[in-house]
């Protein structure tokens, strides 16, 4: 007779070991102390950042309107995020139009808090948030992430390690919790990334969507769908941008993502599978919105974008759901798509972004093309902030 399985010992010696080779994976990247750093940017990168030619930055150099900066033996120049932030200021304070190097909030505008969502995991919405998160910070904005996934992928990809960081403590859900929360500014983490800190995410979010129900016969407040808006309203004035990372699936802590956001983006791969469960996710987001919104809920967007995600250009029948997605929902589908990448698979491998990762260590073709598709995106998206802002 064979041998029975004890599922429930099984599975936690899988986890114990599977978390244990995470560890050492972990290890084996970053020294045991050490946290993530921003690597410096090229003078080229520098200037398309900044928006600005490569000539005119070595002209403020040397007629000494901003400091010296790292030079290699060669003689090439690399700038940390921190100094494209100092030039950023010294080109507003001599820029004819105000805002044309400084793009952040002005008095009157209200925070833009974006959500990266969709039914399905795998769509990219991680990928997409942090890539996205992280080019604005470099474009000068002031981004504060909130990772309301309990698998905390984007906590990870920030350098920390949620199953031991923050396994009891230290996440988003102790700000949202209905007994004795705690300020969100509490939790918030500063980053390794210039620009960007961070409300972590962890298996804790989970009770969370546990407690809901209870505290919905209770009729405790503020409702799960508020609780967000709620907390984000004691530190939005420190930043431009917010962005959460949703989970993949449409439960409370959804919910109450969608509830505070002003911008909504869906990420979908290409392929019929996928748009059949798109679709029944819109029709569950629909029916539950209309719920939250008879209950009081916000439901105001200034705009909602479908991402296409992990695009290959050369694929028939890709090209045939795309051309079929944009017949359907027109300029709702955002124009430049997220190319499918080796590069950005690659570059994850060591928890890491295309815009943290040398070029060098690509080839350089590869690299170029699903950094421009990034860029391309993100772009876009900052158009449509601008856009939300008056401008």
């Amino acid at each position: 007779m064979a041998d029975l399985i004890h599922i429930n010992t099984r599975i936690r010696e899988n986890a114990e070991n599977l978390s244990a080779a995470l560890e050492d994976h972990m290890l084996t990247v970053f020294a045991p102390d050490a946290r993530k750093e921003l690597r410096l940017f090229s003078a080229g990168e520098a200037a398309e950042l900044l928006g600005i030619s490569t000539s005119f930055l070595r002209k403020l150099h040397f007629d000494g309107k901003i400091a010296d900066v790292h030079m290699t033996p060669g003689g090439r120049r690399h700038y940390s995020a921190a100094e494209l932030l100092i030039i950023r200021e010294v080109l507003e304070g001599t820029a004819k139009t105000k805002g044309a190097y400084q793009k952040g909030r002005r008095p009157g505008d209200k925070v833009q808090v974006l959500s990266f969502l969709n039914f399905k995991g795998g769509s990219g919405k991680t990928t997409s948030s942090i890539h996205n998160a992280q080019r604005f910070a470099l474009k000068g904005y002031r981004v504060l992430c909130v990772d309301i996934d309990p698998q905390a992928s984007l906590t990870t990809l920030f350098g920390y390690r949620p199953e031991y960081d923050f396994l009891q403590s230290g996440t988003i859900y102790d700000a949202i919790r209905y007994e004795d929360p705690l300020p969100l500014s509490s939790v918030i983490q500063k980053t390794f990334f210039t620009g960007i800190d961070l409300a972590p995410g962890g298996l804790m979010l989970q009770e969370f969507e546990h407690e809901t129900p209870q505290a919905l016969m209770h009729n405790v407040q503020p409702a799960f769908f508020a609780r967000m808006a709620a907390v984000l309203q004691e530190v939005e004035d420190q930043y431009d941008i917010i962005i959460f990372d949703c989970p993949p699936q449409l439960g409370y802590l959804t919910m109450s993502a969608l509830c505070a956001s002003t911008g909504i983006v869906i990420t979908v791969v290409p392929n019929m599978l996928d748009i059949a469960s798109m679709s029944q996710f819109l029709l569950m987001s629909a029916d539950l919105l209309d719920v939250v919104s008879k209950a009081g809920a916000r439901m105001e967007f200034d705009f909602l974008r479908f991402l296409i995600n992990r695009y290959e250009p050369n694929d028939g029948p890709q090209q045939q759901v795309v051309a079929f997605l944009r017949q359907m929902f027109e300029t709702e589908v955002m124009v430049a798509p997220v190319l499918k990448s080796t590069a950005i698979s690659d570059a994850g491998l060591t928890h890491q972004t295309l815009y943290e990762v040398e070029r060098s260590q690509f080839n350089r073709n590869t690299y170029d093309r699903a950094v421009d598709s990034l860029n391309h995106v993100n772009e876009e998206l900052d158009q449509l902030v601008q856009k939300a802002w008056g401008r």
